[in-house]
């Protein structure tokens, strides 16, 4: 039985831990602290807690003023409205004087399911990505979530973490440690190479011990920061396998896949395949529904690599 925890509330958990160790950490949110579980720490750490209420811009100007103070800030929201709502406030008070403001959002992707897509985040990749110098990680479970946290805690500089709404399968055991811009080779192969990251790391594994059924030995690759992305491990999965899908809960055009593709057709080309929500917006839905309608599951990882294949030299 795969064991399932929530990337969220391991947020909030270590968001309390970090509280205990370091005095100079505030938290903001935007009056979703039950949702983003931001409310454990609010618990703990009142009157360093402060609830912005449904008003996203301004919390990224507080932000950005706390760290200017010398302040290690944390600011949640949904994903939705911490990118799409807030981006000349983030662009102008974060990003461009680099401030040591980390957004951890939680409700990505599609997987936020029966609010609509009016709540899908679909695009916060693509945004936070065009930000210079932003750090953007989407974590694959509810361990990598706890680590990518202290790291950005103990980093200086803005960071983006993207996180779930539902619980997600864990793919990694206690003694995982993670590095930021180091990706992880979940599984080896030499067919082809699927790198993934969030939710579909867990999909990608499931669709490999299907390949390797049919003979098919597909790697997979856990690329949790997106930026900076590991070039090292693309450059060494085309080499190796010699055909690369990316799979990500997000739109095709700015994500994992845009940036995975930039690196090997500069430095080392090869077959590719993008499994991600095509260009349109989604509807209302129960995740996993919603997950199946754009392909996002291992049959779907699966079926790709299986395409590649047959077109590889």
């Amino acid at each position: 039985m795969t064991l399932e925890m929530s990337t969220r509330e391991a947020y909030g958990n270590t968001l309390v831990e970090l509280g205990r160790e370091n005095e100079n950490i505030v938290v903001l949110d935007a009056d979703l602290s039950r949702s983003t579980m931001t409310r454990i720490f609010a618990s703990q750490f009142p009157d360093r807690f402060f609830d912005c209420g449904i008003a996203e811009q301004n919390m990224m100007g507080i932000a950005a003023g706390l760290a200017a103070s010398g302040k290690t800030v944390f600011a949640s929201s949904f994903a939705v409205f911490a990118s799409s709502r807030c981006y000349d406030q983030i662009r102008m008070s974060i990003a461009q004087p680099h401030q040591n403001v980390k957004i951890v959002a939680s409700h990505g992707g599609i997987s936020v399911g029966e609010d609509g897509f009016s709540h899908h985040s679909i695009e916060d990749l693509a945004l936070f990505c065009s930000f210079p110098g932003f750090t953007v990680i989407v974590p694959a479970d509810a361990i990598e979530v706890a680590q990518a946290v202290r790291a950005a805690a103990n980093t200086y500089g803005p960071f983006y973490i993207r996180l779930s709404r539902p619980k997600t399968p864990l793919v990694y055991s206690d003694n995982y440690r993670f590095v930021v811009g180091k990706a992880v080779m979940m599984r080896g192969g030499w067919d082809a190479t699927v790198i993934a990251c969030g939710i579909m790391v867990a999909r990608a594994l499931q669709a490999a011990d299907t390949l390797a059924r049919e003979g098919i030995e597909c790697r997979v690759v856990n690329m949790s920061t997106l930026k900076p992305i590991d070039e090292e491990a693309i450059l060494k999965a085309a080499a190796e396998t010699g055909a690369i899908v990316t799979a990500e809960e997000h739109i095709e055009h700015g994500g994992l896949g845009s940036l995975v593709s930039q690196v090997v057709v500069k430095r080392h080309p090869v077959p590719m395949s993008f499994l991600a929500i095509k260009d349109y917006y989604s509807t209302s839905g129960k995740p996993e529904q919603l997950l199946q309608m754009h392909g996002l599951t291992a049959e779907g990882i699966a079926q790709e690599v299986r395409s590649l294949v047959s077109t590889k030299p």
